[in-house]
């Protein structure tokens, strides 16, 4: 059997702050069992952003929806 590697999960933080900083959000691909999608979070479960946080959330999304998998 083949084996792969793949990237699920990208953490959009300020430059210097941990991962568990509540500044910071969580861009994964999961799956339930119906299909892959994107779930993005931070440390509350909602996304709360200001305009300088969303390029760099919009590109981790965006890299996340490319990793699905149909």
């Amino acid at each position: 059997m083949t084996q792969t590697t793949r990237v699920t999960r990208l953490h959009v933080l300020p430059e210097g702050e941990p991962l568990f900083s509540e500044q910071a959000f969580t861009v994964e691909v999961d799956d339930e069992a119906g299909g892959e999608f994107v779930v993005v979070s931070d440390c509350e479960g909602k996304i709360r952003l200001n305009a300088e946080e969303w390029p760099a959330l919009c590109n981790a999304i965006n890299q996340m929806v490319k990793e699905c998998r149909s």
